[in-house]
């Protein structure tokens, strides 16, 4: 971890903020935005942008107006207007790269309603914001029993708390419309705090609790991916990926979002590339496509009659052979092309070493001699009786 609030402890264990995946001092902040403008100067007569951006717990991001002109700073903790009381959060950029943002995610910096930032946290807000967060885990367990025992189809993914403790909203997930007014009544009467419901979808919910992936890197939604752009099996078969649902899904359920991370390289690549149907006429006879490499531009035919016989063809050679049966001509066989696709394998990796054995230090194993040496019979004394 980059804070000092995350980092190894003396006794080598890590320490932690106990922010859920958050952090205080916003060294390991989830979706944290470099901010490559903050050496340059503002050109003269510029006044710096009033607007700042703050981060309360997990992925949940809004927009401030500094109407006050506070010395806010990244890292910085302040407290913020809200719609009753305030919250509790921590600064997570300033300057023009705000206004970027604000344009990016379609919010009009010259809002005239939106939300301004108070002041600094103080010392005692930031302990009421503590002890709310630390309450969060209990509250989460009991509000999962109640809505159990009402029967309620729905998941209590995350619980966050207003910074002042006087709200607390809890954030669910469920496949149908669901009737929590019950489940209000009893959590309100059972926590003493106003309750607010806010239904968020599978990917949302990776996005705020995170994780790791299978990749063994931090989950994307959660790290830096902010759009959620809509992931199709069309995807995995362009790629020519084996259609596993349980390689293909995330930990939402859902198709990873990194099936599109390639794709249009993949699309650029088959746009002069012969269809996957492709049908080759010969007067050996039919042959089909059985297997295409996009990036080495080769693709593997086979006989009809033949089906476990490939033969590696390059895709300018597959155009050429379509072309000629467009004029209903038909070439020899396969074997003519693919002859001069062979070409001799060249040793990519040489042992430096030598060609000695890995275990020739090893004590040599003695063998066991299967035949026994037989014992000659020793002569029979003879007596002779006198």
């Amino acid at each position: 971890m980059a804070c000092s609030s995350c980092s190894t402890g003396k006794d080598g264990q890590p320490r932690g903020c106990k922010n859920n995946g958050t952090c205080g001092t916003d060294g390991c902040n989830k979706l944290t935005v470099f901010d490559w403008l903050s050496n340059m100067s503002l050109p003269n007569g510029q006044k710096p942008f009033d607007c700042v951006e703050v981060r309360f717990k997990n992925s949940r991001k809004e927009f401030f107006r500094n109407s006050d002109n506070l010395p806010l700073s990244i890292g910085d903790v302040v407290a913020t207007q809200s719609k009753a009381g305030h919250d509790v959060g921590v600064v997570t950029l300033t300057g023009e790269l705000v206004r970027v943002q604000m344009k990016r995610k379609k919010v009009s910096p010259e809002d005239k309603t939106l939300p301004k930032v108070y002041r600094k946290a103080s010392q005692r807000d930031i302990d009421i914001w503590q002890k709310c967060r630390d309450r969060e885990e209990e509250i989460k367990k009991r509000s999962r029993e109640i809505a159990i025992a009402l029967k309620l189809e729905m998941k209590l993914s995350d619980v966050e708390f207003q910074g002042d403790g006087s709200k607390a909203t809890f954030y669910y997930t469920a496949e149908d419309r669901v009737d929590f007014r019950q489940l209000i009544k009893d959590m309100a009467r059972a926590f003493g705090i106003r309750i607010e419901m806010r239904q968020i979808g599978y990917r949302q919910e990776a996005q705020r609790l995170g994780g790791i992936g299978s990749c063994g890197r931090e989950l994307c939604c959660s790290t830096w991916l902010t759009d959620f752009r809509s992931v199709s099996t069309a995807s995995a078969r362009y790629q020519q990926l084996a259609l596993n649902p349980q390689k293909l899904a995330g930990q939402c359920g859902k198709l990873k979002c990194c099936l599109n991370y390639e794709l249009d390289v993949y699309l650029e690549a088959l746009k002069d590339f012969p269809p996957s149907d492709s049908k080759l006429l010969t007067k050996k006879g039919l042959a089909f496509c059985q297997k295409a490499d996009i990036f080495k531009e080769t693709l593997w035919f086979s006989y009809k009659d033949e089906p476990a016989n490939w033969h590696a063809l390059t895709k300018d050679q597959v155009l050429e052979i379509l072309e000629l049966n467009k004029k209903n001509q038909k070439i020899d066989s396969l074997e003519d092309y693919a002859a001069d696709n062979v070409s001799e394998e060249k040793m990519a990796f040489e042992n430096v070493v030598g060609q000695d054995s890995l275990t020739r230090f090893d004590r040599p194993k003695s063998k066991k001699r299967r035949n026994k040496k037989r014992r000659k019979p020793k002569p029979k004394a003879s007596s002779n009786a006198k």
